[in-house]
């Protein structure tokens, strides 16, 4: 199958996961011990498709972590900002909460990158939604783990890849 067609696929089967499944993985990045060292860590605001985030964010901030997020900015590039709290998102490309605070530019005092997916694979191929937006920006958080996190039903057996993927270093579900 091309990446369109599991794409496809994928969209056909809603929902993704359920309430439990979610709990159990945001747990599992809990207890990773890259994901607990960190000291700032980029995140993303969830689609109703992706993993539920905006619980662990402001946990985050509780526990005295730097916590950024992606900000759309054009037609092909996102910008990071950095989240102060819940009153600082408002809705932005996509239908994605983003925030409005501050732009983070410190790119390589990023430790971790929770990165969302409709689909990863055991290898670490991520299947996005088709713009390359992480794939043209991962590359400059040049220090960060990269974690992707899925439903389980979202962790497939294979998804093609390009030269111009990004594969994550690892991947819970």
């Amino acid at each position: 199958m091309t990446k369109n067609e599991i794409r496809a696929t994928l969209r056909q089967r809603q929902p993704a996961g359920s309430p439990v499944e979610a709990s159990c993985v945001v747990s599992r990045l809990k207890e990773n011990s890259r994901f607990q060292q960190a000291h700032t860590l980029f995140i993303y605001s969830a689609l109703p498709d992706e993993i539920p985030t905006l619980p662990l964010m402001d946990e985050l901030l509780n526990k005295g972590k730097t916590v950024v997020l992606p900000c759309v900015t054009g037609s092909n590039t996102m910008e990071l900002r950095h989240y102060t709290g819940r009153h600082d998102l408002q809705t932005g490309a996509f239908g994605i909460m983003e925030p409005i605070g501050q732009p983070f530019t410190d790119y390589e005092q990023v430790d971790v990158a929770i990165v969302p997916g409709m689909a990863f694979d055991k290898k670490g191929h991520r299947l996005g939604r088709g713009k390359g937006y992480y794939d043209r920006f991962l590359p400059l958080l040049s220090n960060a783990y990269k974690i992707g996190i899925c439903y389980p039903s979202r962790l497939l057996d294979y998804i093609p890849s390009d030269e111009h993927d990004i594969i994550m270093d690892e991947v819970i579900s």
